[in-house]
């Protein structure tokens, strides 16, 4: 454990001179999961000081300066943000450690809400009218829901994070359930996961996807929550509607670099409410759907 401190420590000395060449992980590689409170950032020289918790395996607790890859977190990390990443340690490599997967799950202040998304919350605004393919292979669109609550989240079905679209997806089909047991409100809200891997996403994997989340019955009920996928440009222009970012990771090309957006969509067809991040509980999502039907 000293040793590795030491190291890591040494690494810091030449944070300055680190290239600008995007860093490339070796098979020999490490990776731990990390989390922590962002101290400062430094945009310019893509780094960001992070007070983190003890990595397990790893390293104890400590503030330390960390190179970020992804281009897109910079509009959202802020002093105080709460953040999950992959740290990357490879000592074979030009920058020697970095951050990957970055996910901001908490606003600077917890009296705040949630980190603001990268375009605008179209709060008040209509969703556009794109089409989809759910996972029976029927198409629809967002006009199909009027008259009906829907939340909306952003998912692919490959993503290996428990606290990124695994958690999404849990918490849609517990609340597909509970919804689905509801006299008063089963026939007034919806849930609908969009996936932004249209390439490998298609219905029928997507169907399988969420009936395993519903308990893989006989018969997977559908009609609550739906699971759709679009051609890259339907889905890109939701996802730039609703604030989502996303990119394939140019590391491993199934995986996915991307933020976590859920919205609350109103029988009128416009948006009520949009949460960022993964702090967001079914029963914030069912109190948000309620008061846009009572």
């Amino acid at each position: 454990m000293r040793t590795k401190l030491i190291i890591l420590s040494c690494f810091l000395m030449f944070g300055a001179c680190k290239s600008a060449e995007t860093p490339s992980a070796s098979a020999a590689a490490k990776r731990y999961p990390i989390k922590g409170t962002v101290v400062s950032v430094d945009k310019p020289n893509k780094s960001a000081k992070i007070d983190h918790e003890p990595i397990d395996g790893f390293m104890e607790a400590m503030t330390m300066d960390f190179p970020v890859r992804e281009d897109w977190v910079w509009d959202d990390l802020t002093s105080g943000s709460v953040v999950h990443a992959e740290l990357i340690v490879d000592n074979s490599a030009k920058d020697p450690y970095w951050l990957e997967k970055i996910a901001i799950v908490a606003a600077p202040n917890p009296n705040q809400p949630p980190p603001p998304v990268a375009v605008a919350p179209q709060v008040g605004k209509v969703v556009p009218d794109i089409k989809l393919t759910d996972q029976d292979g029927k198409r629809f669109s967002f006009a199909d829901y009027r008259g009906k609550a829907v939340a909306v989240t952003f998912i692919y079905r490959e993503c290996p994070l428990p606290e990124y679209c695994i958690k999404m997806s849990r918490h849609f089909s517990d609340l597909a359930l509970r919804l689905a047991a509801d006299p008063v409100f089963r026939d007034k809200m919806r849930l609908l996961s969009i996936s932004f891997d249209p390439e490998r996403d298609t219905p029928e994997k997507l169907k399988q996807y969420g009936q395993g989340y519903l308990g893989n019955q006989a018969k997977p009920d559908f009609s609550i929550w739906r699971l759709a996928v679009g051609s890259e440009k339907e889905v890109r222009s939701l996802a730039d509607f609703f604030g989502l970012k996303y990119e394939v990771d140019q590391e491993d090309k199934t995986q996915f670099n991307h933020s976590l957006v859920t919205a609350v969509v109103g029988p009128d067809g416009t948006v009520k409410e949009i949460f960022a991040g993964n702090r967001w509980t079914p029963e914030d999502i069912l109190r948000s759907l309620a008061a846009t039907v009572n």
